[in-house]
């Protein structure tokens, strides 16, 4: 009888790290990512080294220094003597800004240009033809200098718009299109805004809890819900009844006007013809300083706006004789007041928690609303519609995607047809549609670092411009923006991947 036994198994060799396919494909790894590595140092040690050679270090700090320019375009408060951080910020914003605007735009323009394309209508799909395919060839650089001669060469200038100059506003005299930009109103905030903003909230929580249970609904029973009416009743009803109600309580009480150097109960006109010049204190955006403007604007008084924030730094202000006319409220005891300050016979209200400042035209151009610069509307609407156009030919192959059967079906149904698209064939298009669509909005981002050309003061601008040139940090600054260009394209893939993971076809 014979015994058998296991052979000893033979221990680890260095040479396996080679020839055993086990470990082969790890050793390459480790050792592309150690040459990886030193490449890297050796690159950063290098750039060191010449930099110190030139006189120059490695580090941040310019960020703290002075910017020294100027800002045409801007979302938050900003001058020439904020840092360079500050600058930069205010440049990314308007990056997003437009960005943001162009993906909505670019996706309503490309869904119905799409949809249309296919239309039974011969004119409308050749119409629809010519738009994609003229703006999908012509670079995009193109459209928007087109776009903003447009708004320069065609358009009236501010001074057109006084009597008998050929030029009128529109939408009911609250909308002017002029050579300098598009003025529209701007809203102006007051007491109350907050418990509007809070009642708004609580609106758009109770129609995603609607939609959200209309779908189930129509799921589950096959009961179709009025998704839009019920959406619109949520909206409209509670904010209007909150903006009515608290118009009422609030918006009827008058405020006092305190004047330096005036006579105590004169009339606001009568002040004003004895003064050289008035300057007014006023919280920017406040219904407050709004409504004193207007009563200013009223009796045909020009005047300079000091920005304040508070009452507190109002009263600041009018003491050390930065301004010489002031509106506190009502509740404002006669003590507190700046000192030497009286209160005129006029009175402004305060206002409803929500009002709009119409522009007016004033000495060279509109004064108040809101100015929109040709160079942000040149380079939003060239954005948009040429990435819309690529977002059409998406969208018509993502419906051309879906069987015909699907709509067949539909119509057998007796679903009408613009029900059918809505309900059947664009749900189904999606999963084509949307991955192609995360690219053209990333497209979008990066092609509005062609801003430069018309001076719209964005990220590549304010950080990869003016400030390299005035520090002398180039290498910095651009990697300061090469990240913000990463970590946005970053961010928006992932938001339109997590959107597409839920659109997606689900087996049963």
């Amino acid at each position: 009888m014979t015994t058998t036994s296991d052979a000893p198994k033979a221990g680890f060799r260095p040479s396996q790290l080679i020839y055993d396919t086990r470990y082969r494909s790890l050793t390459i790894q480790v050792i592309a990512f150690i040459a990886l590595m030193l490449g890297l140092s050796w690159l950063v040690s290098n750039t060191v080294a010449n930099l110190s050679a030139l006189g120059k270090d490695f580090d941040f700090g310019f960020l703290g220094q002075r910017a020294g320019y100027d800002i045409n375009q801007r979302l938050i408060e900003y001058d020439s003597a904020s840092s360079h951080g500050r600058a930069a910020l205010v440049g990314i914003l308007n990056t997003l800004l437009v960005a943001a605007l162009g993906c909505v735009l670019a996706t309503v323009v490309g869904v119905l240009a799409g949809v249309l394309r296919l239309s039974k209508n011969w004119l409308i799909a050749k119409l629809m033809a010519v738009y994609v395919e003229g703006f999908r060839n012509i670079p995009v650089l193109l459209w928007i200098l087109l776009i903003f001669a447009l708004m320069t060469e065609a358009t009236p200038q501010p001074r057109d718009f006084r009597e008998g100059g050929g030029a009128s506003m529109i939408f009911g005299d609250t909308v002017a299109i002029t050579n300098r930009g598009v003025f529209v109103p701007a809203p102006a905030w007051g007491n109350g805004s907050l418990i509007l903003l809070i009642v708004l909230v609580l609106s758009l929580v109770a129609v995603w809890g609607w939609r959200r249970y209309a779908h189930k609904t129509q799921e589950e029973t096959g009961r179709i819900l009025p998704i839009g009416w019920g959406t619109l009743g949520l909206l409209v009803v509670p904010l209007t009844i909150a903006f009515l109600a608290l118009s009422m309580t609030s918006g009827r009480v008058t405020q006092p006007i305190y004047v330096a150097g005036g006579i105590e109960g004169a009339s606001l006109a009568e002040f004003g013809a004895a003064q050289q010049g008035i300057n007014a204190c006023a919280v920017p955006n406040s219904t407050e300083s709004l409504n004193l403007r207007r009563a200013l604007r009223a009796e045909g008084l020009r005047f300079n706006v000091v920005p304040v924030t508070t009452a507190e730094e109002a009263i600041a202000a009018a003491e050390a004789g930065r301004c010489n006319i002031l509106s506190l409220p009502a509740s404002t005891d006669a003590a507190t007041a700046p000192a030497g300050a009286v209160a005129l016979s006029d009175t402004i209200q305060r206002g409803s928690p929500v009002q709009f400042e119409s522009p007016v035209l004033g000495g060279f151009n509109f004064e108040g609303g809101l100015q929109l610069r040709n160079s942000l509307i040149a380079l939003w609407l060239a954005l948009s519609l040429y990435t819309g156009a690529f977002i059409a030919e998406n969208v018509r192959g993502g419906i051309l995607s879906v069987s015909k059967g699907q709509t067949e079906a539909a119509f057998a149904l007796g679903i009408k047809p613009s029900r059918t698209m809505r309900l059947v064939i664009l749900p189904q298009a999606l999963r084509v549609i949307i991955p192609p669509m995360i690219s053209q909005y990333l497209n979008l981002t990066k092609n509005s670092s062609l801003a430069i050309a018309v001076g719209y003061m964005d990220a590549r601008s304010t950080l990869g411009g003016i400030t390299i040139n005035q520090t002398g940090k180039e290498l910095e600054g651009m990697l300061l923006l090469g990240l913000f260009y990463l970590v946005t394209s970053l961010v928006i893939s992932s938001a339109m991947n997590l959107y597409n993971s839920r659109v997606k076809l689900k087996e049963r």
